[in-house]
């Protein structure tokens, strides 16, 4: 069931790293994600005025290249297109009611007044969960002190793979989402209080924040920067649940269990390999429990290392915006490094 009456997929671009395209690959959809998006090397980081500083990101694997940029609403194209090859059944427009998690199934009412009962529920609601808060209790969510901008742009003659830019007051980056199309995301400090953004300053804002990047393809960007209902404006939360993230029946994945700041560029793909693992153990395993345990055996120590990585990035960022001294030893790039490389472990 699908609380949205129609799909409108929310975002601009995404990027898709090799762990996301071999989870995908799984369900028989990375080849067409792939054929419709734009495959890039690793990403070239930059200071602000354009000095090269390295570059982040496992290289290509097999028929994986290192990344793939596609747009958001064109991999949930993929992804429907295949529940529809495949005769899913699904519900829009409704989400559940009450629950009665036994422990030996799940009693459901929706609100539209139907029922049911099922041997499982999984809950893939997002940050803010309504099933976790009915089985679990109460968690909110915790801003994290930045603030994630995008827009999207036509193809830049200078982009031959994604990129980012360190600047004083923000970072940037450009990342291809296929051959005539690209979108910009852009990091900053709007303030320890989370501030709303009126749309008629969300343009002013972007293209002050880029007359720090004197780089042809920033200002170039901030020539076409014109039109607020393009800026996807977002204060960035976390929230991770405590193992395990089941009980009895009931199961939470993706953003529901794990919300992680997109620093490092896996929520998306965490939430990906979630479905893939839990069906994997419910085959595999003799009963529920043992499945849902086996699965988080597999999955906490894996997304944790990604939400603690993407919240220590998100952090030194803030203190930098702020002017800040970071902490001793901290290393952006062995950050990412490290975490990226564990990314490329077997999930």
């Amino acid at each position: 069931v699908e609380i949205l009456k129609e799909y409108n997929v929310y975002g601009v671009g995404i990027i898709q790293q090799i762990n996301a395209l071999r989870a995908l690959d799984k369900l028989d959809m990375a080849d067409e994600a792939m054929r419709r998006g734009l495959a890039y090397g690793q990403v070239k980081m930059f200071a602000a005025n354009g000095h090269f500083l390295g570059k982040a990101g496992a290289p290509p694997m097999g028929k994986f290249p290192s990344n793939n940029g596609i747009s958001r609403r064109i991999l949930h194209d993929v992804m429907y297109e295949k529940a529809q090859e495949l005769n899913i059944p699904y519900r829009m427009g409704l989400t559940v009611d009450t629950i009665n998690n036994r422990e030996d199934g799940v009693d459901v009412t929706f609100t539209d007044g139907t029922t049911g009962s099922y041997d499982i529920l999984v809950a893939a609601d997002g940050i803010r969960s309504k099933v976790r808060s009915m089985v679990f209790g109460e968690m909110s969510p915790r801003f994290l002190g930045v603030s994630v901008w995008r827009y999207p742009f036509p193809m830049h003659e200078d982009l031959d793979t994604g990129q980012m830019y360190y600047g004083r007051r923000s970072k940037i980056g450009f990342i291809p989402m296929s051959a005539d199309s690209m979108y910009m995301f852009m990091v900053s400090f709007e303030g320890d209080d989370n501030p709303k953004i009126k749309r008629e300053e969300l343009v002013p804002i972007m293209r002050d924040y880029l007359t720090e990047f004197p780089v042809k393809i920033a200002q170039d960007a901030k020539e076409q920067l014109t039109d607020p209902d393009l800026v996807n404006y977002r204060p960035i939360d976390g929230l991770h649940m405590a193992d395990p993230w089941y009980k009895n029946r009931v199961i939470v994945i993706g953003d529901g269990a794990h919300a992680t700041a997109p620093q490092l560029g896996s929520g998306a793909a965490l939430a990906i390999e979630d479905a893939v693992v839990l069906v994997e153990e419910l085959q595999n395993g003799t009963t529920i429990s043992d499945s849902f345990e086996a699965f988080m055996k597999r999955r906490y120590d894996r997304c944790m290392m990604v939400v603690n990585g993407s919240e220590t990035l998100a952090e030194w960022e803030r203190l930098g915006f702020k002017g800040l001294p970071l902490p001793e030893g901290a290393n952006h790039g062995q950050l990412i490094g490290s975490v990226l490389g564990g990314l490329m472990a077997p999930f």
